[in-house]
């Protein structure tokens, strides 16, 4: 056959199948997910918040279905990690902040890897908090686009240090990248830009947007802080002007759908993560309760979903009860994407529910709990209707009490039995994965140096920019996972890289442009330490030593990892708050072992690693 005639032939199939791609995408909804930080219910006007003005939300619920009874975690994680997989998060992995338990397991797909699986681009900007270290970050779960901060957010102990809300270094796939403008501004504006490219392409995308405010340090524009002053108390200002801004920029989104032609097609979620950290003391929608509180006013939040072109009926309140986990089954099949053979999700569809058919929820008995160490009752509250159940103990109806003031345990034990019934079946049922931490991996392919920060300690709390500047005197262990054999480097620091600060520094108050950040103090630090698997090594650390430097051979598998530094008298001062791990060369012999000091290190002592025993301190009783 004539080779021109084989072109065309091979030009025609080519274009038939990208015709066929073509048309087979435009019949695909995109999806945008909105999820802000630490804002509740009552801080909507349209929900009735007398003071707080939000024109661009209130627009959307009115454009929206609204779930009026829908539930969250009363912290970020948890909720995150919910969201994007359909399970609870205590089955999940992802059950608190940090202490190790921020991180969903490896094995579960997220809703970003089945949209992906389905021809979906993938994109997500702002918030994470499911990780910041492989194989947790978001472009190892499913995203193929991601702009973020670190860890829970601006300022934390895992970000980028001297972030302060403008003009920061962010996570752009897998490089650290510096953008210009207010955090909240640059999620957005890195989102609208992205759609755009979809959007000429004829991609359909999924858009996971969940914005660090209006959570703490209180930082905004002062243009959006203004309105609200002499209104309300100080704190309450930055709080509102924070939404103010996000408000503006949801009305600059939802515009450039318009703009774009893509809004009746776009299935458009928006949502809280938890209740408010601020703004009760204005308005909290008759709730009792706030963030980190098992009273609905830490777990009830808004849910909006709008899709014009989606036969999901007119704008209207449900008040079926409904959780966060049940998100991701219900876009799967509003937008027809089958579920993964090996799926099982905690959740349900609710999309009868949204197309007006008959769905009966009566029976459903949901359940609250998060956690860094996970017990039962403990932190728990059991949702069947109107009926709440609190910490195991405390009953209440809130169809005649929403404010959850009177406990009727007494007056209804059957009910108070049927729903601890329930959930003592289910704390039995994933009670063991609740006790597993996951590995970060070190040595991998995708991630090579891995940065280790404190925020993912094992049990022990260590997640704040105060925590390092204060100099907590804690430490504790990683779980790793060796990806291959080899030597690896271990750079153990008291500050992270970026600072340029050494071991023994203190440093300076962050002066951000709305806010300060204390400054941190100096530590007499003199001996460091590393104990890795049942290798316990230490050396000296000079006065101006940034870094301490451990070359240590591996093989491959999971084990703990714990670092101390260490004043003249060897007593503990803290743990290294950054341990950053490179796998360097592969280890001919294959076999784990402590490695000779380097030829240029003159703090190795006796030229060798020298084990150490444990220090008799009150950080070994953790």
């Amino acid at each position: 056959m004539p080779q021109s005639v084989c072109a065309h032939i091979v030009f025609s199939i080519s274009a038939l199948a990208a015709l066929s791609a073509s048309m087979a995408s435009a019949q695909k909804p995109n999806v945008i997910v909105v999820m802000t930080d630490d804002q509740g219910y009552g801080d909507l006007s349209a929900h009735g918040n007398p003071v707080l003005k939000t024109p661009s939300m209130d627009k959307l619920h009115s454009q929206s279905v609204r779930f009026t009874d829908f539930h969250v975690a009363p912290m970020c994680t948890p909720t995150r990690g919910q969201l994007l997989t359909g399970r609870d998060a205590i089955d999940n992995g992802a059950s608190f902040v940090c202490m190790g338990r921020s991180l969903v397991r490896e094995e579960l797909p997220t809703m970003a890897d089945v949209f992906q699986s389905a021809g979906y681009a993938t994109g997500h900007f702002g918030k994470w908090h499911l990780g910041d270290n492989y194989p947790f970050r978001p472009q190892d779960r499913g995203f193929q686009e991601t702009v973020h901060h670190g860890a829970w957010g601006i300022t934390s102990l895992a970000d980028y240090f001297g972030n302060d809300y403008f003009n920061d270094h962010y996570r752009h796939n897998r490089r650290m990248e510096q953008y210009t403008g207010y955090c909240t501004d640059v999620w957005f504006e890195e989102t609208m830009a992205w759609i755009r490219l979809q959007a000429r392409a004829e991609q359909p995308f999924l858009v996971y947007l969940a914005t660090n405010a209006p959570h703490v340090p209180l930082w905004a524009p002062q243009k959006y802080i203004d309105p609200y002053l002499g209104k309300v108390e100080s704190r309450i200002a930055k709080f509102f002007g924070m939404i103010a801004s996000i408000d503006e920029n949801m009305g600059r989104l939802t515009a450039l759908l318009d703009e774009l032609g893509i809004a009746d097609d776009t299935i458009f979620v928006f949502l809280g993560d938890n209740g408010t950290a601020q703004g009760e003391t204005v308005f909290n929608a008759g709730m009792r309760g706030k963030k980190r509180s098992l009273y609905d006013g830490g777990h009830r939040v808004p849910l909006f979903v709008r899709w014009p072109a989606g036969n999901i009926g007119s704008p209207r309140d449900v008040d079926a009860l409904t959780h966060v986990q049940d998100v991701l089954p219900t876009l799967l099949e509003l937008s027809g994407v089958p579920a993964p053979a090996e799926a099982a999700f905690d959740g349900v569809s609710l999309a009868p529910l949204l197309r007006g058919a008959k769905q009966d929820l009566s029976e459903r008995i949901l359940i609250v709990q998060y956690g860094g160490v996970p017990e039962k009752h403990r932190d728990a509250a059991v949702m069947w209707n109107k009926w709440r159940l609190v910490n195991g103990k405390q009953l209440y109806d809130l169809s005649r009490d929403p404010g959850q003031q009177e406990d009727v345990a007494g007056e209804f034990p059957d009910t108070a039995a049927t729903m601890q019934s329930r959930y003592d079946q289910w704390w039995d049922d994933l009670m063991p994965a609740s006790e597993a931490y996951q590995p970060i991996a070190i040595g991998a392919g995708a991630e090579n140096p891995t940065r280790l920060s404190a925020s993912d300690w094992n049990g022990v709390y260590c997640d704040n920019p105060g925590c390092v500047r204060g100099g907590q005197v804690l430490s504790g262990p990683w779980s790793i996972r060796v990806e291959r054999p080899g030597r690896y480097r271990f750079s153990l620091r008291r500050w992270p890289k970026e600072s340029g600060l050494a071991l023994r520094d203190p440093a300076p108050p962050l002066r951000g442009k709305y806010g300060d950040l204390m400054a941190g103090k100096a530590l007499p630090i003199s001996h460091a330490r590393l104990r890795i698997g049942e290798l316990d090594l230490r050396q000296r650390v000079g006065p101006d030593h940034q870094e301490v430097v451990f070359e240590i051979d591996l093989e491959p598998g999971e084990r703990q990892l714990q670092s101390w530094f260490l004043d003249e008298a060897e007593e503990l001062l803290a743990g290294a708050y950054y341990v950053e791990v490179e796998h360097v060369t592969t280890n001919a012999q294959g076999t784990d072992s402590s490695s000779l000091c380097p030829p240029t290190d003159s703090s190795c002592i006796g030229g060798q690693w020298a084990p150490v025993s444990q220090p008799d301190t009150a950080e070994s009783k953790q």
